[in-house]
């Protein structure tokens, strides 16, 4: 449920609202099936940026940060992007490409700090990830890229430019000779920054004159250039063209023995999975991909779709083919890319999807009950996602105690204590005194998502009552803790419960903000169910600009998520959390402190939701 211009929640008449999940049915069954996905128990091999020991080992290289985060709405504070820097590192990804530093002073902090933390955490296996920045080829642009990530143990700067003769003709207005000229200048200043390990992009590879690509790769190589990343930029390709395009250039560029080729491929065919296989098996050794294959327009390859391919296929059908990802790292990452970014897995979509381990026909849940296998080629274990608490015997509920939920959320892999378990324990005694039929997986995942993956809370919902029906204007009386410690009371009249709601906090917190998006989901089925809300906010006045890789300045917007059992105090969380995560960001990239000290008429400002 999405309405961009007007949300309308209007209570009924009797000011009781009611709130009933759409129908749906899936049954989650016992088994005590054995773990069927291969472990991979080859060690990974030592790190050398143009060159793998293991002609089977194919580098990871999550853009998650960067081009995952160029979704509208999908805008990440440094804290956030620092946590899911840390959560890629557990799941062993290769390469985390943290972002475009150049974009903003919020986007440069994020990464250096990405370079200084998790680009030093060394593992006990001796594995640490590259950090890259993004970069145009702008000597500007580099050294700021150069100056982001040089604190990592590895460091790594990607550039680009585009050599398709639409791109070059109509965005660049640049000849190929200049093109090129462009390319190696860029790859010659980042080596003179000091840097050595360069990955170069021939943006809109896929549209590309294949003799002109492997001329300037062969260029750029010579220059210095460790990999060479093949985009399909506009998802154009089918898996036999890009398969053929990789596995010739491999052959006619010369030098190409001496680098690393890695793909890059968007998802408008829905081919981003496909294509990159086929550049793998074609002779690529890394694959570019994003956590729930988020990204620009129809989004990237997806990390747990390629990862779990070539776990599952790629001994067999792609010549012993392996990585060096810990699959069952997968499912808690895509939850908090989902939580974090406000983009919302779709239910069918494979591995990590909601309906992707659920089984609802007949002939199907008979198969299940009697083999596993029937109907599953890998178990939810494998990546992360625990069964029902009912396959043990444990029903979490009112009575269940604070070890009890600790230990239920630690299968589900949040691994809590102290102050933190405290928090989501009170939250989930309140949803247990009110949820007949116990407190379900989906339930403790929502509370988890609203306490752990929220921006830093600049302002804090306390308290909220609204008054509506046919008697009057709706009203919403909202107290709120800000940045100073000191609670607030705010009073707003609206079209209905929620409107009147984000008026009253409007008129606490004082930051001119316009509502682009909002939903609401229920979490399970019944009147007593969780609500989800996730809202999508920009500035008012469209000051929150950045720098886009290839599109030049654009206005950013930024996403908030609430869960609660009143649909109301569910979208009040959800607006203060995109009002703190706007906040946050604009505080850095303006360098003004995060409070209130502007006044903004909230109903010219912003859309009535109802």
């Amino acid at each position: 449920m999405a309405a961009p211009h007007r949300v309308g929640l209007m209570a009924p008449a009797s000011a009781s609202r009611t709130f009933v999940a759409a129908p749906r049915t899936r049954v989650r069954l016992c088994s005590t099936a054995v773990d069927r996905t291969p472990v991979q128990s080859v060690p990974r091999p030592q790190y050398i940026p143009n060159r793998i020991d293991d002609p089977n080992y194919v580098r990871i290289f999550d853009t998650t940060l960067r081009d995952g985060e160029q979704s509208p709405g999908a805008t990440l504070t440094s804290k956030e992007k620092l946590d899911i820097a840390r959560q890629l590192s557990k799941l062993g990804v290769d390469i985390i490409e943290a972002g475009f530093p150049v974009a903003s002073p919020d986007d440069f902090e994020a990464v250096r700090t990405i370079a200084m933390e998790v680009g030093n955490d060394v593992h006990p296996d001796g594995y640490v990830p590259v950090i890259c920045g993004l970069s145009r080829t702008k000597f500007q642009d580099l050294e700021r890229a150069w100056e982001a990530v040089r604190h990592a143990k590895r460091p790594r700067v990607h550039t680009f430019i585009a050599t398709s003769e639409i791109h070059m003709k109509y965005k660049l207005r640049m000849t190929k000779d200049q093109v090129i000229e462009n390319a190696v200048a860029a790859i010659r200043h980042l080596k003179s920054l000091g840097c050595n390990d360069i990955e170069f992009s021939p943006e809109d590879a896929g549209r590309s004159d294949p003799a002109f690509l492997y001329q300037i790769l062969g260029e750029v190589i010579k220059a210095g250039a460790t990999t060479l990343n093949i985009p399909d930029t506009t998802g154009w390709n089918l898996p036999h063209e890009f398969g053929g395009l990789i596995a010739n250039i491999k052959k006619n560029t010369p030098g190409a023995d001496n680098v690393i080729i890695s793909t890059h491929c968007q998802n408008d065919l829905g081919l981003s999975t496909a294509n990159s296989l086929a550049g793998a098996m074609a002779g690529a050794r890394q694959i570019e991909c994003t956590i729930n294959g988020i990204g620009e327009r129809a989004g990237n390859a997806s990390l747990e779709e390629v990862v779990m391919a070539i776990a599952l296929r790629g001994k067999d059908q792609m010549n012993g083919l392996y990585t060096g990802i810990r699959p069952v790292h997968i499912y808690p990452t895509s939850k908090m890319v989902s939580d974090y970014s406000g983009m919302i897995v779709q239910p069918h979509k494979a591995i990590v999807g909601a309906n992707a381990f659920a089984h609802e026909s007949g002939i199907h849940q008979d198969g299940m009950l009697k083999s596993r296998e029937t109907y599953e080629i890998m178990t939810p274990e494998s990546i992360g996602l625990s069964r029902n608490p009912e396959d043990a015997g444990i029903i979490m509920g009112k009575h269940s105690g604070r070890n009890a939920l600790g230990s239920r959320l630690k299968t589900l892999g949040y691994e809590l204590q102290g102050s933190e378990l405290d928090d989501v324990f009170k939250r989930f005694k309140h949803l247990a005194d009110r949820k007949k039929g116990g407190v379900t997986d989906d339930d403790l995942l929502a509370l988890m998502s609203d306490e752990l993956h929220q921006p830093t809370q600049l302002w804090d919902l306390i308290d909220l009552q609204v008054v509506c029906g046919t008697m009057g204007m709706p009203t919403a009386t909202v107290q709120l803790k800000g940045p100073d410690g000191i609670a607030r009371i705010g009073v707003g009249v609206g079209t209905g419960p929620v409107d009147a709601a984000y008026k009253a906090i409007d008129s606490l917190i004082k930051v001119p903000a316009e509502l682009t998006d909002y939903s609401v989901n229920s979490v399970t089925e019944g009147i007593e169910a969780l609500a989800t809300t996730r809202v999508i906010i920009k500035p008012a006045d469209d000051s929150a600009v950045s720098e886009h890789a290839t599109r030049g300045q654009v206005n950013r917007s930024f996403s908030g998520s609430g869960a609660h059992e009143d649909i109301v105090v569910s979208s009040a969380r959800a607006y203060v959390s995109a009002v703190n995560k706007m906040i946050s960001w604009m505080s850095v990239a303006n360098k003004v402190q995060p409070r209130a000290t502007r006044s903004v008429d909230s109903a010219s400002n912003k859309v009535a939701a109802a």
